[in-house]
């Protein structure tokens, strides 16, 4: 939800991100490689998309450079929604968001891998918090995964 280019999260909302996200912020290298293992059940050919995973012979999961890629995707993306209600909008490096822009666009993302990163991002969370989850909970990290999704978007320059 936006207000005159602000993003409206409520502070109802922002209290369950927050929750959530100090619990799982000790874990987020594990976490952060769950959401990959997920995003690569749901989509193998997203591996196609990491050019440390194209011509790899290690299975994913055992790739040393996917945990600490997975790990700074997992952060950024918590981090991003614990801001969101305090600054009214996606709050990563401007610099980030210019870099993510342009490696998303280069490397061919399209709307459905958002959409596979934001189901497994969601289930990611779930398993990780359990006892916490609910529909709100839910809504809240969906709602700010959009948001971030949006601003990488609107970095992402069309292929000449």
């Amino acid at each position: 939800m936006e207000s005159e280019g602000k993003i409206v999260f409520t502070e109802e909302q922002e209290a369950l991100v927050l929750k959530s996200w100090s619990v799982m912020k000790k874990n987020s290298a594990d976490l952060g490689l769950k959401l990959f293992i997920k995003i690569f059940e749901i989509a193998p050919t997203a591996k196609k998309l990491f050019s440390f995973l194209r011509d790899s012979p290690i299975p994913a999961e055992q790739n040393p450079k996917l945990k600490p890629h997975a790990m700074s995707v997992f952060v950024m993306c918590c981090e991003s929604a614990a801001q969101l209600r305090k600054t009214g909008k996606v709050t990563v490096k401007e610099t980030t968001l210019k870099r993510l822009g342009a490696n998303h666009s280069k490397y061919g993302v399209v709307d459905e891998h958002f959409e596979v990163t934001k189901y497994a991002f969601l289930e990611t969370i779930k398993e990780a918090v359990p006892e916490m989850w609910s529909p709100e909970m839910k809504s809240a990290w969906g709602q700010a995964y959009d948001h971030l999704v949006a601003a990488i978007k609107a970095e992402m320059k069309p292929s000449p």
